[in-house]
């Protein structure tokens, strides 16, 4: 029975290590394009290669690393073409989403809504990227979170997670000054009952920055 404890603790550590590095990639912690090692990964974490390479590779399927023919994993370097992609469906899939939320919308959640942005504008205030980013996807996430639909919410986050790096960079290009327009538009939506203004605030919110980067 003792023998069986260290592999018994491997999930754990693991586990870990994918949603601590998860959280990095998802909120801009880590620039597009930048190498990470296994080694570095376990020292980071304090665990053995085999933790750090299964959450590596669950990382490479969900297409939040790349790696290359050589073995060298990095956060990817995404093209126009695949910005616009995820763009794309950031629009379709947060749209229905938010639709899907609003029968569901109380004033408890507006409020919340509310406080988050404050913490949006805190973050821009500071001028802290990945807190701004943090900060932004919790205001959509406390939204879509209502909509009761898990399995479109998951590949939103997997959007999201694949998206990371790169809205690192477009913070960095737009050099916000203010929390975003339509987060004030979003809330204004819910609070009215109005879908077709909602759709246009979450669509608009979510495809505006990333323009930007494939113009």
């Amino acid at each position: 029975m003792l023998s069986a404890r260290p592999t018994d603790t491997q999930p754990a550590a693991h586990d870990l290590v994918y949603r601590a590095l998860r959280s990095s990639i998802m909120h801009g912690d880590i620039a597009p394009g930048q190498a990470l090692t296994l080694r570095g990964i376990g020292k980071e974490f304090d665990v053995s290669m085999t933790p750090a390479r299964e959450a590596v590779r669950r990382l490479v399927a969900e297409g939040a690393l790349f790696l290359s023919s050589s073995g060298r994993v990095s956060t990817p370097e995404l093209t126009n073409d695949r910005i616009e992609e995820l763009a794309a469906l950031r629009a379709l899939l947060e749209v229905e989403l938010a639709s899907r939320a609003l029968p569901r919308a109380h004033m408890a959640l507006i409020d919340r809504l509310q406080s988050i942005n404050m913490t949006v504008a805190e973050m821009v205030t500071k001028r802290d990227a990945v807190g701004y980013i943090r900060s932004n996807l919790e205001f959509h996430r406390t939204l879509y979170l209502r909509a009761q639909a898990p399995a479109m919410l998951a590949i939103v986050e997997t959007v999201w997670l694949q998206l990371g790096p790169t809205m690192r960079a477009l913070y960095g290009r737009l050099r916000r000054t203010e929390p975003p327009h339509y987060h004030k538009l979003i809330i204004a939506a819910l609070k009215a009952g109005d879908e077709p203004g909602l759709r246009l605030a979450v669509r608009s919110d979510v495809t505006q920055g990333l323009r930007m980067l494939v113009s």
